[in-house]
């Protein structure tokens, strides 16, 4: 009876050959480690924030009266309440968690570089959405911390030049944040993952057009791919297990470890907490804010620091592949960003002090420093390497391009 159902669809529909390409028999590089497991995990992050966001919507009143008490009756009252709620918050650092090993593995492998700059762009535009998400579902607890967070981010938008007023009355519906500011927030709040699904099919379409890299750098043969099917399913599973056990971990034992204290006080207008601290996954950007003193120039800094990363592939100028793995300074650059990142976290979550600010404004001009060292790095790095003699495959690899490169410029 399957099989004669799905003959039935394939006659309809290529069901089963749209499988085979796409899923099961999709060709993967056979060197693929474990850090390529986390966009298997991101997506599956999604849906679980999907289905649980529905659920915790059906109890949820996007009301500044009713708003705080519907949470504590979504925690108290519904049947496994608790449960969605805690899922949904900790899934929405999970899945920041996951996105930002993501991305940093496909910065240490160089996986932004040609041809994949549209992959790598479409991720980037994944990121904002799910940045824009999670800031709006952070003020829908209607605490403390929700309310006064919106109320600064939503300030930041003075500085759009000429028309800074419009857009801040624009974004909150009203000249304060208040219900109009609650109930569009939600609104889109709820819309937004469903363009992020959208997102992430245009993102699979590219990879799948460009193929996956692998972390030698190098574009496998046909004959050097195996089928995605069993062999990295498995993997793919295995890597779930563990995550779902860190996962568990924080949603059953520690589930106030990622909710800020004070949003469990209903917001108050008339009271301004001690120190505004966003959630943990905007920290970096926010320090980057802070450390500048002029508002449009924090502004200006902070946006510079997420967008920047679209020009990746321009910035790297090496012709060696790989990323990190045959290229050594290139890897002392990268483990620099990841610690100035870490130092920008701690900064964040600091009240501002004199030091904390100095120490910000150090850590944000290394942070841009990093990113303009790139292009004068990589051209240094591969004259150094290429000196030293290169592996034979690398050579072989570069000297076809650069076959490649002088037929287009006959051409």
């Amino acid at each position: 009876m399957p099989q004669r159902i799905i003959k039935w669809i394939d006659q309809r529909f290529p069901l089963t050959s749209f499988v085979k390409h796409e899923l099961t028999g999709y060709p993967t590089p056979r060197n693929l480690s474990y850090w390529w497991n986390f966009g298997f995990l991101a997506g599956f992050v999604l849906m679980l924030q999907v289905a649980t966001g529905i659920f915790l919507a059906m109890h949820y009143k996007a009301d500044v009266a009713l708003s705080f008490d519907s949470i504590q009756h979504i925690m108290r009252d519904v049947n496994y309440g608790w449960l969605l709620r805690y899922m949904h918050a900790t899934g929405a650092s999970a899945f920041f968690f996951v996105i930002y090993i993501h991305m940093a593995r496909t910065l240490y492998y160089g996986s932004y570089r040609a041809p994949r700059e549209l992959l790598w762009w479409t991720g980037q535009g994944l990121l904002l959405l799910l940045m824009a998400t999670a800031f709006m579902g952070y003020l829908l607890p209607w605490g403390q911390m929700s309310f006064w967070g919106a109320t600064v981010i939503t300030n930041l938008f003075r500085a759009t030049p000429f028309i800074g007023d419009m857009v801040v009355i624009w974004l909150r519906g009203d000249y304060t944040v208040g219900d109009a500011t609650l109930t569009r927030f939600f609104a889109l709040h709820y819309l937004f993952p469903f363009l992020i699904i959208g997102a992430v099919i245009v993102h699979l379409v590219a990879l799948h057009t460009v193929k996956s890299s692998n972390p030698s750098g190098i574009n496998l043969a046909d004959k050097d791919n195996i089928p995605f099917h069993p062999y990295f399913t498995t993997k793919d599973l295995y890597g779930l297990g563990l995550f779902l056990i860190l996962y568990s971990v924080f949603v059953f034992f520690l589930p106030d470890t990622l909710i800020e204290a004070a949003n469990n006080i209903p917001a108050n207008p008339m009271q301004t907490p001690n120190h505004i601290v966003p959630e943990w996954y905007f920290l970096p950007f926010y320090a980057i804010l802070r450390s500048v003193p002029n508002m449009v120039g924090g502004v200006v800094a902070m946006g510079l620091s997420v967008l920047i990363f679209a020009f990746m592939p321009y910035l790297d100028r090496s012709r060696i592949p790989g990323g990190a793995h045959y290229r050594p300074m290139f890897r002392v650059l990268f483990y620099a960003f990841a610690v100035d990142m870490a130092v920008l976290g701690y900064i964040g979550y600091v009240p501002p002090t004199g030091s904390s600010i100095v120490m910000g404004q150090v850590a944000t001009l290394i942070y841009f420093t990093l990113f303009l060292l790139l292009p004068f790095l990589s051209r240094f790095e591969d004259k150094w390497l290429i000196k030293r003699g290169l592996p034979p495959e690398l050579e072989a690899l570069i000297a076809s391009e650069e076959q490649e490169k002088n037929k287009r410029s006959k051409r």
